[in-house]
């Protein structure tokens, strides 16, 4: 049986040959490149991951079948649905049974440990994604399980438990301190550091044992290798005191294995990394990472890590596969140089002149590896060379050792590098053809030597005084950026460009309007890196800030330029290899958002080109900054189009519909919330009634299936919003029958503490905005439910929304039918609202419009509520008045209970597509009220000034005996404001 609320009850999958063949044909069919047949498979397997049995079918598949392929996909597979449905959100159905998991936690580490290295990587990684929801409290005997199989002697199975607690502890590397890390940091410690550290001896011993077999010492240091990396994750938040007590054993034998050279470890491949070079890579990170936050205890070995190191440096090659070592390496050194405490050994002159000699001049060199990337695997290069990812480049850690030294000696060594960039440009001008990686090299040290701080936003910040940015602009780069051969030398150009926006704050403005139509020519070249670099270069510099906040390049200034700009630009999307890149495509972007009315002449030609792309991609969306740029630069194109003016709307809708029709259809669920976003800022943008293309799409937006996607949600209730301010009207006389759909969303999104006030910003929009008469019959049940919600749990976060909602009613409605409703559902319902709810909490509510509306509705209650005057709830008056004259003038009530802090997160954790908010189609602010109500405090004083007048002596007497003189002084302060006076 399918239910369609998971929920309610779940089917139960049998375990069963048949299910297993059918489990494995859709498993084969999934790996089929013809996406009319993965796809089908694909979304078949997602429909049955709800039942029981599901994960038990897989891991038998992977247990049992014969066909290697079909295991391996069947343990990514199982991955993947762990991944998805391990973490049990709040209010939301578990999505995998307790059997289920209960079985799961049981098989699955004898299964990885049995099974072939490929498959015990996937299930390893499963296992660390349980225990990062379930470790320690619900799988204490997860770690004992894994401790006692290093007894078993084979190393299969040890480097399995051994890759599997990596994956479970490094998440410590990176985590903020809390108690409950530390305790399971030390429940961690207490059970594994000493069997650990056994084994580190053991198997050091094991390496002198077999020091001729080649096969065993493979096995044996890809030990050591996962050995080292837990040593780091284990010391990293902390020194712990076992391994302070046991520092001796593993230094000493950290510092054996760095200066160990085994000929049958030594690899011929140039590119691979060997078991050799990655044991001593992560034996230098372990040696930084004592130095920079243990200096104190590691001080006695330090010095014999220096000398190791700096040997390791000055005898190792220039082959890729070193890259990682050599990193490493240097950027211990690099930590340990920028410390006071070890000031005292690179003071001598020959030592830094040794260092930047041997060590960084050789590291900055451009080698032919690197030349293969930028011309073969360009999209690499850009992610090593330009987002700072490339951490383990030799160039990056030459750099940062650079700035490290500078740190003490910046005259020495700019002194020094100064001497050799001289010389690398002096080799280049001799010839420029062959020497071009000198001028390469002279200005990756000149950019190191003068970058002192920097930041994404701003470029470098600040800059060493001794180099002379601006002249070597003049002399060396602009040169190379006006060489009317864009193609030639592309490497130097690229060099150049970056320059350019690394050292954007730095230059002077001139400079750069300068620099704008050769970076805009440079788009059109053949070098992938190079027109990235344009495009990235030009979209950063569009978006400095310069005096009172503007752009600091003009829409006026680029005005000679635009049309080629925006030429450039959409060609170079047509560059082999840039098709879906995304630096063009967010420099597409900012050129919109800088440019703005100067574009509506190139829109109609530009909108087709960009429809056109979304089509393509939306086939096979792969590149998530890609398309989020290109449904921005779409925003953009609607609203600067539309607000020269309106009319246009309707040629854009022309345009996008079919597009949107395809991707809802197919339901291309990354690009979903987007095609809702643009859907809502166009039907806001529609003065009149709303049109019959919209409305033909609304019964298929209240569909449930829609909103189990939490990415969804927020852009759906805002195009739901839409639909109710431009076509409520259209709606009740239309499609009144889809009117509890509307409402049945609102019940659910209320039903979620996540996703409440979203439930709210609908249910507003309801009441707001459709037909009293059409809601009537479902108006009590609406209170009914919030009440229900209220009781079951009531949280900070609710409370206010609940706040704004009924006094939204009130302005709406008026007092007296907010009132009867209340007391309708339960006699004197009302008063307790009134007492427990708005005198007590309305001090919480935030946000402009918000405190309008309960400032508005809380006078409505006070003063066109018969019931208010007369009757029981009359005690209540005074407090209520206090409560609004608080809101006014005291401070927000911003604290939220303890156990609420996680609530307010708007998306809850999940692994699917989180929801992207648009910033290009972001709503406008809307007041509900208006003009009608300029200042709440005058309409306060106004609306009492009436109430007076209609019951003589009443108010006056009620204020004298209970207002505090306080509150008294602001009320008095209101009524002079307003001119009237009570009677």
């Amino acid at each position: 049986v399918r239910v369609l609320d998971p929920s309610i009850s779940v089917a139960i999958m049998e375990l069963n040959d048949g299910n297993l063949q059918t489990l494995t044909e859709y498993l084969q069919k999934t790996l089929i490149p013809d996406p009319a047949v993965r796809r089908p498979a694909e979304k078949f397997l997602e429909s049955v991951e709800g039942n029981q049995n599901y994960p038990i079918l897989l891991l038998t598949v992977l247990e049992k079948s014969q066909d290697e392929v079909i295991r391996v996909c069947a343990a990514v597979t199982f991955k993947n649905y762990i991944k998805r449905n391990w973490r049990i959100v709040e209010d939301e159905p578990n999505k995998i049974s307790d059997p289920d998991r209960t079985a799961i936690k049981a098989n699955i580490v004898n299964l990885m440990l049995t099974s072939p290295e490929q498959i015990q990587k996937q299930l390893s990684d499963a296992i660390s994604i349980i225990g990062r929801e379930d470790f320690p409290q619900k799988w204490p005997d997860l770690l004992t399980e894994m401790v006692t199989r290093f007894q078993s002697g084979d190393f299969h199975i040890i480097n399995g438990v051994l890759r599997t607690a990596h994956s479970l502890f490094k998440r410590y590397r990176h985590e903020f301190k809390s108690n409950e890390l530390w305790s399971e940091i030390k429940l961690v410690l207490d059970t594994f550091a000493q069997p650990l550290t056994e084994l580190f001896k053991a198997t050091i011993d094991l390496c002198q044992t077999h020091a001729t077999d080649v096969n065993a010492l493979k096995v044996l240091f890809s030990s050591l290798t996962l050995i080292s990396k837990l040593f780091y994750s284990l010391n990293f938040q902390d020194l712990p005191e076992f391994f302070e007590d046991n520092m001796e054993t593993w230094m000493t034998n950290f510092h054996n294995l760095l200066t160990l050279d085994n000929k049958l470890l030594q690899t011929d491949d140039e590119e691979e990394a060997g078991l050799l070079e990655l044991l001593k890579s992560q034996i230098c990170d372990n040696a930084a990472l004592y130095a920079q936050k243990y200096d104190e205890e590691f001080q006695p070995y330090l010095p014999r890590f220096v000398t190791a190191i700096w040997n390791l440096l000055v005898t190792t090659g220039q082959e890729v596969k070193y890259d990682l070592l050599v990193s490493n390496a240097i950027q211990f050194l690099a930590s340990v140089c920028e410390r006071p405490h070890y000031k005292h050994l690179f003071e001598d002159q020959n030592v830094l002149t040794s260092i930047c000699e041997k060590v960084i001049v050789p590291n900055m060199e451009f080698r032919s590896a690197d030349e293969e990337a930028f011309e073969g695997n360009a999209e690499e290069y850009i992610i090593r060379d330009l987002e700072g990812s490339d951490i383990d480049t030799r160039r990056r850690a030459a750099c940062d050792l650079v700035r490290g030294l500078c740190k003490f000696f910046e005259g020495p060594v700019t002194g020094i590098f100064s001497g050799y960039v001289n010389s690398m440009l002096t080799e280049y001008a001799k010839n420029p053809g062959v020497n071009w990686k000198h001028k390469d090299a002279a200005i990756y040290l000149v950019t190191s030597l003068a970058s002192k701080a920097q930041t994404q936003k701003h470029g470098i910040t600040q800059a060493n005084e001794l180099v002379n940015l601006c002249e070597f602009f003049v002399n060396h780069i602009l040169v190379d950026l006006k060489s009317p051969n864009v193609n030639e030398f592309p490497v130097l150009k690229a060099d150049a460009i970056k320059y350019v926006m690394t050292f954007r704050s730095q230059l002077p403005k001139e400079q750069l309007l300068e620099a704008v139509p050769l970076l805009v020519a440079h788009l059109q070249t053949e070098s992938i890196v190079q027109h990235t670099y344009a495009a990235h270069s030009l979209e950063r510099l569009f978006t400095m800030r310069g005096a009172n906040n503007a752009t600091l390049i003009t829409p006026a200034e680029m005005a000679p330029f635009t049309e080629q700009l925006l030429n450039n630009l959409f060609k170079a999307l047509a560059i082999p290899g840039s098709s879906e890149n995304e630096y063009i495509m967010k420099a597409i972007m900012r050129s919109f958002s800088l440019l703005q009315d100067a574009i509506v002449p190139y829109i109609p030609t530009l909108i087709g080109q960009l429809t056109h792309k979304l089509l393509l991609v939306s086939k096979n969306p792969s590149k998530p900054h890609f398309n989020h740029y290109l449904f921005e630069s779409l925003c953009l194109s609607i609203r600067i189009t539309c607000k020269a003016n309106q009319d246009t709307v309707g040629s854009f809708e022309e345009a996008l519909f079919p597009v949107f029709t395809e991707i809802l259809q197919n339901d291309v669920q990354e690009f979903v919330p987007y095609v809702f976003q643009v859907m809502s800022l166009l039907l806001e943008i529609h003065t009149s009634s709303i049109p019959s293309s919209y409305m033909a799409l609304f019964p298929h937006l209240l569909q449930p299936v829609l909103w189990e996607r939490t990415g969804n949600i927020p852009p759906l209730v805002r195009l739901l919003q839409a639909y109710l301010e431009k076509g409520a009207t259209t709606i009740a006389s239309t499609a009144a029958d889809k009117i509890p759909g509307l409402l049945g969303v609102f019940q659910k999104l209320i039903a979620s503490k996540a996703n409440d006030h979203q439930g709210f910003y609908l249910l507003n929009s309801i009441v707001e905005q459709m037909p009293p008469d059409s809601i009537t019959q479902y108006r009590k049940q609406i209170f009914i439910l919030l009440f229900q919600r209220l009781q079951s749990s009531k949280t900070t976060k609710f409370v206010k929304s609940f706040l704004v909602f009924i006094n939204l009613y009130c302005v709406k409605y008026g007092a007296i039918a907010l009132q009867e409703i209340f007391d309708g559902i339960q006699p004197k319902m009302f008063g307790m609202v009134v007492e427990k709810i708005i005198i007590p909490e309305v001090q919480k509510v935030s946000g402009q419009v918000e405190k309008k509306i309960c400032a508005v509705g809380i006078t409505k209650i006070l003063t066109e509520c018969p019931a208010m005057m007369d009757t029981e709830y009359t005690k209540l008056w005074t407090p209520l008045l206090q409560a609004l004259i608080g809101l006014f003038e005291l401070p927000e009530d911003d604290s939220i209970p303890d156990d609420e802090h996680f609530i307010d997160i708007e998306d809850t954790p999940g692994y699917q597509t989180a929801f992207s908010q648009l910033a290009f189609a972001g709503k406008k602010e809307h007041d509900p009220i208006g003009d009608a109500v300029n200042n709440p405090k005058i309409l306060l004083a106004q609306s009492l000034h009436k109430l007076s007048t209609a019951c003589p002596g009443r108010v006056p007497s009620m204020l004298s005996t209970s207002l505090p003189a306080e509150a008294l002084q602001f009320l008095q302060g209101y009524l002079q404001a307003a001119t009237v006076q009570l009677v």
